[in-house]
């Protein structure tokens, strides 16, 4: 099922920017109706409904990838349509995040991107989105950060520390809630 959901993101995302002038209006109209999808397929955001926006926002990445776009357009592209799907079925706007942040991140690893990067600006993307959909937005950079971080864990390696000191050290965010998302995850993982 979730490699099915990827598979669909991918290749639906991939169609989407083919021939296209605005590849990231592209992107997120994708995204968001992808995600209105398995939501509507699985009924529900909690558990099931996480782990296929994860799917999505991983196919997602991958589609573009295998377009050229940029890692960083396409983060913030894809969690303004994660965000938008999610409010659009009546989800847990900030449970979206997370799963959608996820999903970015551990994509941009597997296609050979640079996983700082995208994790700024899913973050970016998640903040700014929360607050067009009128959400909390410190409470969405916190869900992103646990996201890209619990990505980077999965991934292994060096890529918590390259997260780690991209979030921090990225003055377009908010440093007071990054430490406490930090912090947060910490004690997670």
């Amino acid at each position: 099922m979730i490699a099915k959901i990827i598979d669909e993101a991918t290749s639906a995302v991939a169609a989407a920017v083919n021939g296209v002038d605005n590849i990231l209006d592209a992107i997120t109209g994708t995204v968001k109706d992808q995600v209105v999808n398995v939501l509507k397929g699985t009924g529900e955001i909690a558990g099931s409904g996480v782990e296929a926006i994860t799917s999505v926002a991983s196919g997602a990445v991958k589609g573009a990838a295998q377009v050229g776009s940029s890692v960083t357009d396409t983060a913030q592209s894809t969690m303004s349509g994660v965000v938008k799907g999610a409010a659009q079925v009546g989800g847990d706007v900030i449970s979206a995040i997370r799963g959608g942040a996820e999903g970015v991140v551990k994509a941009t690893a597997e296609t050979g991107g640079e996983v700082g990067s995208a994790a700024v600006s899913v973050v970016q993307g998640a903040i700014k989105s929360a607050g067009e959909a009128g959400a909390n937005t410190s409470e969405a950079a916190k869900a992103a950060v646990g996201g890209a971080m619990s990505a980077a864990t999965s991934v292994g390696g060096n890529a918590v520390d390259t997260v780690r000191n991209a979030l921090l050290s990225a003055a377009s965010l908010p440093r007071d809630v990054i430490e406490s998302a930090l912090k947060g995850s910490d004690k997670k993982d």
